[in-house]
């Protein structure tokens, strides 16, 4: 019996011991893999990674990750000549392969979640428009224009939607013309403006947009994904 109590010691500090080396290793990789990743034409502000399952060490040893979750804040590309920033994303990464000495990965499906804040949104829109939330499911969107040389400011609640899967929509559901000639075709060319959504991981694809108070709420989704380079 007391052979066998030792013996069981034994494996209870063995199995610790294997289970702090092995979190170890998992908060080594998500470190080195946060700073890691880079996406094509697009700057980023910071990442964050979290590897899930256990035990990490004969994940890492097949080279394949059974989930990575990835959040990443402060996408910047350029939308038709403006600059156009994604707040925020989070991704759920599965079957993650990796190569090159680990040195890229590719995850075999992705889910996610992209955030872009309506201040973000305003500064993509034209000079002198301002886009905010406007209640159940609407942006609301204030520009000025020049008639006859008195400046006219109109706000207008707008739709917003996705164009060809990368493109987002803002277009007024109706404009308040007051009787004054020409003066919706002005507002419009103020308010309504299509924006390419760039700047994602290579592989993710834009699937549904929805405005929130927080912001547009854009959900993505892919295959064969790449988070690292």
């Amino acid at each position: 019996m007391r052979a066998l109590r030792i013996l069981l010691v034994i494996v209870v500090v063995l199995g610790g011991i294997f289970v702090a080396v092995d979190r170890a290793a998992v908060y080594f990789a998500e470190s080195e893999a946060a700073g890691r990743i880079r996406i094509t034409d697009a700057t980023i502000g910071s990442t964050d990674v979290s590897i899930k399952g256990f035990p990490f060490l004969t994940q890492i040893a097949g080279d394949q990750l059974d989930e990575v979750d990835v959040e990443i804040t402060g996408i910047e590309t350029a939308a038709n000549g403006r600059r156009l920033r994604i707040s925020r994303m989070n991704a759920a990464l599965h079957d993650v392969k990796l190569a090159d000495d680990y040195s890229s990965a590719t995850a075999t499906r992705a889910t996610g979640t992209a955030v872009i804040s309506y201040e973000d949104l305003t500064e993509a829109a034209s000079d002198g428009v301002a886009v905010e939330y406007g209640g159940n499911n609407k942006v609301k969107v204030t520009g000025t224009v020049d008639v006859l040389g008195n400046p006219i400011s109109r706000s207008v609640l707008s739709t917003v939607t996705l164009v060809d899967g990368h493109t987002l929509r803002v277009h007024a559901d109706k404009v308040p013309g007051e009787g004054i000639p020409g003066l919706e075709g002005l507002v419009r060319q103020k308010t309504d403006f299509d924006r390419e959504v760039g700047g994602l991981p290579g592989g993710l694809k834009l699937q549904k947009i929805q405005p929130t108070a927080d912001g547009l709420e854009i959900s993505v989704t892919g295959t064969d994904v790449k988070l690292a380079a």
